[in-house]
Parts: C-alpha cells; structure tokens; sequence
C-alpha cells in the first residue's frame, strides 16, 4: 500500500503519532500509533511483529503503577476476565505480559466509536437504535453470566460502537460471580451514575447490577441524559439508591417508545429480583424491528474507522517506520482537533518531472538552511521533553470517596484509558469510576444523606482548584478567538477548551468554562458562582447571552455559542 494512503488510513482511525520515548516494541507486536494516554499509562494501535494479519490495542502501564503489588493484582485479574470472555459483544484478549519493564495488555482492536462519544457529538439514538443496543448488549450480559463475570462498571463509554454492532469494553473493575472483589469490605467500586441501588447500599454486585447499569446507559443513548442526572458523587449515589429516575428524561423515552420507556423503567426498579433478565432484554427486542447498520451520521463514522482498519490490518511492520514517526501522521482534523490546524512545516516537495523545489535563498545560502534545520530540532526536541506528561498526581480523599480509574490504584488521576477502544481523549460524560470507603464509625449510605464529595466526572474539578485542561480536546480554529486570549474570559477562563454539548443538568469542567467566561462578560450565573453546576441561573444566563448575540435561545451551549463565547469581541 502506497504510504499516503496508509497515512490517511491511519489518521482515520482516530490515531495520534508516536512520541518520543514509546516503545517501537511491546512483546510481539510493533505499535503503529498512539491511541490514548491517561494517568496510568497509554493505549497504542499495533500490528503483529510476524506481520501476522490483524490489529490490537495494546495498553502499556506506566513504571510507577506497574511496580505496585495492589496495582499488578487488579491488572492480573483484568487479564484474567478477558481470558474467560467468550462473546461475540466484546473485544477478545490476545495477550499480556511483562517484558523490558513493561507491564502490558493486548486486546482486540475492534474500530469504532464509544457511546458516549456518539451520543455527545452526534446527539441522542433513535428508539430503533437503542433496541439494537438492548438486544446486543442483553446478549453481552448473558454471556457474561454463563462465564460467571459481573462487570460492575456498565455505561456509556465502556461500550463501543462499531460495525459489527456493540461490545461491552473495559472490564477493569470486572470480577468473578465466584471471587470477592480485592478492595475489601465496605468499598465500592463503579461509576456513581450508573452503579445498582443494592452495589451502593450493601456492595453487592450481579447481573441484576450490571442489568441496572445497563438500563442507565440505554436512557442516556436514548436521551443524552444519565436517569438520575448528574452532580457530585454523594448526591447522585443518594438518587440512585433511594430516589425515581427523573421523570422528563423517561418521560421523554416513552413519548417516542412506550414499549422501550417501560422496559427501561422496569429494568431501573431498586429492588433486582423485579428487573429483566437478559435473556427478557434480547426476547423484548427480538419482537421489535431493529437496525441492521447505526444511523447516519454515525453510520458513515463507524463504517470509515472500519475501512481504515481493513487497509492497515495486514501492513508490513517494516513499513511502518515513517507511518509512527512524529513527522509521518498529521492530525485528523476531528471534535478533538482544530479542523484548520497551524501550517506543518514540510520538507521542500519535488516536483513531478522537475527539480526539487526550495526557496530561492535556500538555494542562495545553503549554509542558512543547514543553521535553521539545526534551531529548528532543536527546539522541536525541548517541545516535545516539556510537554510529556508528568506522572499522576495523587488525589486526596475527600468527602470519604477515592477515585480509582480502570485499574489504577487509589492515587490515580481521573484520566481514563480503556483497552480495545479507539482511546481517544475526551472529556467523559458519564462519570469516573469511584470506590466509596465506609467511613470508620461505620456510617453507609441512608435515606437523607446528604453532603459533598469531589466531583464524579471525569471533566470536573473542584471550584477554585486549578483547572486541568491536560485531556480536554483543542477548540476548533473556526472559533473567532483562535489565537487572540488578552480578554479575561479567554485568559482567565481555562477549565475546558473544547466544544462539547453543554446544557441543563450537567457538571464538571464544562460548566464551570462556560460559567466563568459568561461572568467575565457581565452576565449572571446565580449566587454559586462558578461552581461547575449547570442549573436554571447558568441556563438563563446563556438564554440571554445567545439573546445578544442573535443566536438560538436554546440555553444549550453548542459550536455556535461556544465560538461565541470565545470571541473576543
């Protein structure tokens, strides 16, 4: 395959060219680029070192982790989960090991689009969509269950989207139906918005839990919304163990689908002996006409990553040398990407049938050309040392909950990289998985419980803490403030620079970006101030500035408020 191509088809996977300092070699196989990066380590896109057809996700623990004897039991029993997954609705282990100081994982390459990713930049499923997922996913979870797996981390970006239907991913915090769990009695491991009633009020976990979990992430492919809405981790574990999912979001699911809206809802009741099994899911979407493809314009996506698949899948390893390098793969222009992205400096280009074309000093002043390549490397190479990601930061337990993400162990930062996914970096919409310590008077979740904890999401910080912005994808260069930040709400204002659907109800980084350039501006958000709460003052508050600005009062921050947000006007 001619080397553009592959190039094209590499960026179309959604890949990121290797840095300096990564492995060209992690046990058999050759990376071919950078997948994803988190706290605890990087998931690179690799091909058989035996030039073997295929592709893997191989995921490379970091030093610090791999060295820690809490951390190698959790990453050797995610290996051994993956060993027993025998499903057609997940991506199959194809090997683990520890070789030159390198803990790893390799898993299936399966080229797709996680849900939540779906849903956050092309907008909710249709109901003929979300029955697909039901019946799918029920299968998942019947698998699951005849190999004695419980997942206890089901949600939306732990399922991925591809053309051969939907996988369950990430089975990090998975365990045994037969085997306690290995964070010891009274914690709790999962994602507040979408862990069971009975996991957040007695720690135990099944396939009614994972059903539970299931039901919360088809209502938020349904609607864009979690069932019990979102905010810091103590309230929402509270609404989900004691409380109604909200009734305008199910609400919502049986306006368009009666028949689904009571599904869900049955499947969401609190106590497990109540709700669906799977096998009830796949039979109640088996009597329903479901799509054979994803509908546009996530169709077309999942089809594109799956053709790029298919032409890299059986390139030589001895091709891929230029492909990997930092200079052979520009940027998919993407969510995540600016889509008019600063000139790349290129080497002179030759023309077809002439000479190499090269400015006219060059040609004049060879000598010049030699002192700018040299400057040039050089400051490319400090660049590239200054912006390697420094080692996880060590969260302090607040509140009694500790973030723990994937695998990691408790001082993990909340960046999250999920094997045999497409590893993008990304804000997360639905949430960190926690454990919730118990705290020593013995003291557990109750009716009326009330008080705070860090926020849950993953795209969230504390008010007044320093925004991170370390995973939060670049603001597109369409925006009218690229490149202009001498006014307060683009200086001062750096939670978040992407563009991502913001509206009423969520939490996090977001929130608090949109809330600090609109007080910047003049205009009010209520008296929490940037608390990183989208609630009805924030929404007003976009309401009129999209009023002034002639756009539609939707109160929803979307590309077009956001680009005005960040003008500099």
């Amino acid at each position: 395959m001619p080397t553009d191509d592959a190039a094209a088809a590499l960026r179309q996977t959604g890949a990121c060219p290797l840095r300096v300092g990564d492995p060209r070699r992690v046990g058999p196989y050759a990376p071919m680029a950078l997948l994803g990066s988190g706290g605890m380590g990087r998931v690179f896109l690799a091909r058989p070192m035996d030039d073997s057809p295929g592709l893997v996700a191989v995921k490379v623990i970091r030093p610090e982790y791999s060295e820690d004897p809490r951390f190698r039991r959790r990453f050797e029993r995610e290996a051994s989960v993956h060993a027993r997954l025998r499903t057609p609705h997940a991506a199959r282990l194809s090997g683990t090991g520890f070789d030159d100081e390198l803990l790893w994982m390799a898993t299936e390459y399966l080229p797709g689009f996680d849900l939540a990713e779906a849903v956050q930049e092309d907008g909710p499923l249709e109901p003929a969509a979300v029955w697909r997922l039901a019946a799918e996913l029920g299968q998942a979870l019947a698998d699951l269950t005849v190999q004695g797996i419980v997942h206890r981390d089901l949600k939306p970006s732990n399922v991925l989207l591809s053309v051969r239907g939907a996988h369950v991913i990430d089975f990090g915090i998975a365990k045994a139906a037969d085997a306690s769990a290995i964070t010891g009695t009274g914690n709790r491991v999962g994602t507040p918005a979408y862990m069971s009633p009975e996991h957040l009020r007695e720690g135990r976990s099944d396939t009614a839990s994972d059903v539970f979990s299931l039901a919360g992430t088809l209502v938020y492919a349904a609607t864009g919304r979690a069932p019990f809405g979102a905010g810091t981790g103590v309230d929402v574990m509270h609404r989900v163990a004691f409380e109604d999912p909200h009734p305008e979001v199910i609400g919502q699911i049986s306006t368009a689908d009666a028949e689904l809206g009571s599904l869900l809802t049955a499947c969401l009741a609190k106590e497990p002996e109540r709700r669906p099994t799977p096998q009830e899911l796949i039979d109640a979407a088996g009597a329903r006409a479901v799509l054979s493809t994803w509908p546009d314009p996530l169709g077309g996506k999942v089809l594109a990553r799956q053709r790029a698949y298919e032409a890299l899948h059986r390139i030589p390893v001895a091709g891929m040398t230029r492909l990997g390098s930092p200079g052979g793969l520009p940027p998919l222009p993407s969510a995540q990407t600016p889509e008019h992205a600063p000139p790349v400096i290129q080497p002179p280009v030759k023309a077809e049938g002439g000479p190499t074309r090269a400015p006219a000093q060059a040609r004049r002043k060879p000598w010049l050309v030699a002192v700018a390549s040299i400057a040039a490397c050089a400051i490319v190479a400090v660049a590239l040392l200054l912006t390697r990601q420094d080692p996880p930061a060590t969260d302090s337990a607040k509140g009694g909950v500790t973030k723990a993400v994937g695998t990691a162990p408790r001082g993990d930062s909340s960046a999250q990289v999920s094997p045999s996914t497409n590893g993008q970096p990304r804000p997360n919409v639905d949430g960190v998985a926690v454990e919730e310590h118990e705290s020593k008077t013995g003291s557990a979740l109750r009716p009326g419980a009330s008080g705070s904890a860090d926020d849950q999401h993953d795209d969230a910080s504390a008010p007044g803490s320093t925004p991170d912005t370390s995973l939060s994808p670049a603001p597109s260069a369409d925006s009218p403030s690229a490149g202009a930040d001498t006014t307060p709400w683009l200086s001062e204002c750096t939670y978040y620079s992407g563009n991502g659907r913001t509206r009423l109800g969520d939490s996090g980084k977001r929130v608090q970006q949109v809330q600090c350039m609109l007080t910047k501006r003049g205009y009010s958000v209520g008296s929490t101030g940037v608390d990183g709460e989208f609630g009805p003052d924030t929404e007003t508050a976009v309401r009129t500035f999209q009023t002034d600005r002639g756009l539609n009062a939707d109160g929803i921050v979307a590309h077009d408020t956001w680009s005005a947000l960040r003008s500099a006007a």
